[in-house]
């Protein structure tokens, strides 16, 4: 995200993250970039889980640094009194508290909404889970991979692989993002806060619109490399030149899928560009275009 500090609208909003790893922290880095003073909250002695993960970097975790730049970092004992009282002492002159533990988690600590509203009526309070703070799953524990895996998204991808970005975690944090920002929106008309409630099952399975649309007309599962975005068709593959180097090919377009038959000098492929599970034999290209 590029910014402009004299363009940074948000640099008066101050956030309460007490969330860790991946989502909630994802969305607290996003809102930070946006010039959100992000004070992260962490448990004495641990802190975030993603601190000891490598590698390191002068002593520092890669992987925590990679999602927590420009924000501050204090830690706080929830699970006493005074750290308790310190914490909404800091709610009262806050705009967002953000936290990532199971539903219940913050009732038993004795820091939920209701609390934090008693003492900041216009706070905004979101919550990240696995599975929403309600429903039959809302107890289970679940890391990316269980949540892509129930969504669905595995069984369209081939061999059900892993994906290499951890698709649910990421689409959660953006999500709870927008949320947050809708709702300090919201506050500036109604001057009150509100409770976001996000599950990172929904947002996985709201990425699979496209998928869905097709099933509830056809009635007919999706295959992996069978669909039409994924491999089922000739102008929209990943193709092995000879030179042993791959080509993304994106060409739903007919006059790109044109041009780029006429580059590769194969003209005689220009009827087959929606033909399915064509496999093309292209020559050396030195510089695609």
């Amino acid at each position: 995200i590029n910014t402009r500090s004299d363009l940074m609208l948000l640099q008066d909003i101050r956030i309460l993250d007490l969330s860790r790893l991946l989502p909630g922290p994802y969305c607290s880095m996003l809102l930070a970039d946006l010039g959100c003073d992000v004070i992260k909250v962490e448990e004495p002695e641990t802190g975030d889980y993603t601190r000891w993960m490598p590698p390191f970097i002068n002593g520092e975790s890669a992987r925590f640094l990679s999602v927590n730049r420009n924000k501050k970092s204090m830690t706080l004992n929830l699970k006493t009194e005074k750290g308790r009282e310190i914490f909404f002492k800091l709610v009262q002159k806050s705009d967002v508290v953000l936290e990532s533990f199971r539903p219940g988690t913050m009732q038993n600590l004795q820091i939920d909404y209701e609390r934090a509203k008693n003492v900041n009526p216009q706070i905004i309070y979101c919550s990240v889970t696995a599975y929403g703070q309600d429903g039959p799953y809302r107890n289970r524990a679940a890391h990316d991979i269980n949540i892509t895996g129930l969504a669905g998204i595995l069984s369209i991808t081939k061999d059900r692989a892993i994906p290499g970005i951890q698709i649910a975690d990421l689409t959660a944090g953006l999500l709870a993002c927008i949320g947050i920002l809708t709702a300090l929106i919201t506050r500036e008309e109604t001057k009150k806060g509100q409770y976001i409630d996000i599950s990172m099952l929904d947002g996985a399975v709201s990425l699979l619109s496209l998928h869905a649309g097709e099933y509830f007309v056809t009635n007919v599962s999706p295959v992996p490399e069978k669909m039409p975005l994924s491999g089922g068709l000739a102008c929209y593959h990943v193709y092995e030149t000879e030179e042993g180097k791959f080509i993304t090919l994106g060409a739903l377009e007919p006059k790109f899928w044109v041009n780029f038959c006429k580059t590769i000098e194969r003209e005689d492929l220009i009827s087959e560009q929606f033909k399915e599970d064509q496999e093309l034999s292209l020559i050396h290209i030195s510089e695609p275009t």
